[in-house]
């Protein structure tokens, strides 16, 4: 059954957030707000997890996952990026962007593209999330909390608490979120001089990044 957390959309309660934490620290799987949608997350470090994550999503290794960061401090760690690619990642974030780079060895190989050796990257801007973040110590890895028969993310806290409730560790309601997914951006093209490429098309503005 999963743990219920209602926390203040701008006040986030760190006691709440701490215990919310520690369900990631054991291996759980969360459902997140961010500021587009409902996103299902976990420690980044735990394989058991991830596959709990990818079967809760119900896609493949070939899916996509997104480390979703406090800021990009941490950003060398995870992801090789030049100066050209730093200066639009730092102009877009926080935001409802996610971006597609080029995954250091540092990313567990289960979480990269087990092709393009890639990983999406997030900075959202959303405060609860952000706290969760803190407290936790680390990126998370994500994925949009998308069922496969919907047409939109599940956004409603208690609506998820209903439907995934045995599947969960836990759910950190902070009120509905969007219902549009993040705009995708591939930057690993800019890295041998080509341009960004736009991959799917949603809540971030794209025109304001020059695609």
């Amino acid at each position: 059954m999963a743990q219920y957390f209602d926390i203040h959309p701008a006040n986030p309660q760190v006691r709440l957030l701490k215990q919310a934490a520690a369900l990631l620290d054991k291996g759980g799987v969360l459902a997140v707000p961010t500021d587009s949608s409902y996103a299902v997350a976990c420690h980044l470090d735990d394989k058991a997890a991830a596959d709990r994550l990818r079967e809760i999503r119900r896609v493949d290794e070939k899916h996509h996952l997104t480390l979703l960061c406090r800021d990009l401090s941490e950003l060398a760690n995870y992801a090789r990026v030049d100066n050209k690619q730093y200066r639009l990642l730092k102009s877009a974030t926080p935001g409802p962007y996610t971006f597609i780079l080029e995954a250091t060895r540092e990313v567990p190989r289960r979480v990269s593209h087990p092709q393009r050796k890639t990983i999406g990257l997030r900075v959202p801007d959303h405060v609860v999330l952000q706290e969760l973040i803190a407290v936790h110590g680390a990126p998370l890895l994500a994925t949009t909390l998308l069922d496969p028969f919907d047409m939109k993310p599940i956004n409603d806290p208690e609506e998820i608490r209903r439907r995934l409730q045995h599947q969960l560790a836990g759910v950190i309601g902070a009120g509905p979120c969007p219902d549009e997914p993040t705009t995708v951006v591939d930057l690993t093209p800019m890295g041998t001089g080509g341009d960004a490429v736009l991959l799917r098309k949603g809540r971030g503005d794209w025109e304001a990044l020059g695609l």
